[in-house]
């Protein structure tokens, strides 16, 4: 029986609603029929029942700040704008103590987490990245190190030809928290070969992600979306993804990512317009539905605006992310969002939206401030 206050004008619907508050796993083909809906309110109304009996109104953000220590890059991705050859305009690499000043100047409210993402760097040596993090944790012991993708974890392993395993296990040893989901992009072979064929495949994205669990650590993982996929090819990612965390229950949080044309090749090479709202609140709400078993859903206020991303707590999402400060990669490919917003500004979205803040740590603890101190709750 469906609640008298939910309307379905796509009744196709109504046997995943059905399944939705019965609290049943979807299938492949339910989320494509999510996917091919444009009944957005129905969608948004289940994706907010699931998100509320799981955080009734608390929404999580965290203070945190992006370091890029360097955008050369090997790889020629066409979905990217970042990435710059050495000798290209515009490439920078920073050294070990330029990275250390930028992660504490210029900032008065104490970060609990460095958010650290960088290219594929054809000269700099595995022994940076450990030093990178070795010195962040020695001048930053309290702050949490998320850091490195998979395609970089991938390709540390390249360069120095060690195991997955063992690059994850030394960037630990130096001081590494937790992986970022970025590289995921959408695991189907066939778009990869097009958006990003210099990349690591699905499967070893999957395996960076499950060592780094098996090690003890969390991850997020992310969805690029927007360019050339498929209905479904997204419910194939999602549910690929979905079958990774029953195994090692090491996702803290999925992230939809709206693709970004400006100044990429990609977007060069096919007719393409940004995404629309519409858009962007259909994939955070088929997120929720589809990943059951993923605790948190992010509405990313750097890619889909703040206006969007206080709407998509409406829509599933229970997390703003955080006041990044500085963010190059998606701004590099058009993003016109700010680079940084302050936690008061945050507290406001989330209140405005009629939502309860929840300052939080990259693991989802608690954090409390005084004037003169940040605690985390562990």
């Amino acid at each position: 029986m469906l609640p008298k206050n939910l309307y379905l004008d796509d009744r196709t619907l109504v046997p995943i609603a059905e399944k939705v508050m019965a609290g049943e796993r979807l299938s492949f083909e339910d989320g494509v029929a999510l996917y091919r809906s444009n009944d957005l309110l129905a969608l948004g109304w289940l994706a907010n029942s699931v998100r509320e009996k799981l955080h009734a109104k608390r929404t999580y953000f965290n203070v945190n700040r992006h370091i890029n220590p360097t955008n050369v890059c090997v790889a020629s991705c066409k979905l990217c704008a970042f990435g710059r050859k050495p000798e290209a305009p515009g490439a920078y690499t920073m050294a070990l103590e330029e990275a250390f000043r930028i992660a504490g100047e210029n900032w008065t409210e104490a970060v609990t987490e460095f958010h650290i993402v960088g290219g594929l760097h054809p000269d700099l040596p595995f022994d940076y990245y450990v030093d990178l993090l070795r010195g962040l944790k020695q001048r930053f012991p309290s702050v949490h190190l998320k850091a490195f993708t998979a395609v970089e974890i991938g390709y540390y392993s390249h360069i120095t030809q060690l195991p997955i395993r063992e690059i994850l296990v030394r960037l630990k040893e130096a001081g590494l928290g937790s992986l970022p989901g970025g590289g995921a992009e959408i695991f189907a072979p066939a778009v990869r070969r097009v958006i990003c064929d210099h990349k690591i495949g699905a499967h070893t994205w999957l395996k960076v992600h499950r060592q780094a669990h098996e090690l003890g650590m969390h991850s997020t993982a992310t969805m690029l979306y927007g360019h050339i996929e498929s209905d479904e090819d997204r419910v194939d990612h999602l549910l690929q993804l979905r079958g990774l965390q029953d195994q090692t229950h090491g996702f803290l949080t999925f992230i939809p990512l709206a693709f970004h044309t400006a100044n990429t090749e990609l977007g060069k090479m096919v007719e393409h317009r940004e995404t629309t709202g519409f858009m962007d609140l259909k994939n955070v709400a088929v997120a929720r539905l589809l990943l059951d078993n993923f605790p948190h859903i992010k509405a990313y206020w750097i890619m889909m605006t703040p206006r969007v991303a206080q709407v998509a707590l409406k829509f599933g999402a229970d997390d703003l992310d955080g006041t990044v400060v500085e963010e190059k990669i998606y701004h590099d490919a058009g993003a016109a969002t700010p680079q940084v917003m302050t936690r008061k500004e945050i507290i406001r979205l989330i209140r405005e939206a009629g939502h309860e803040p929840f300052e939080r740590d990259t693991l989802y603890r608690p954090v409390q401030r005084t004037e003169t101190s940040v605690t985390v709750q562990v």
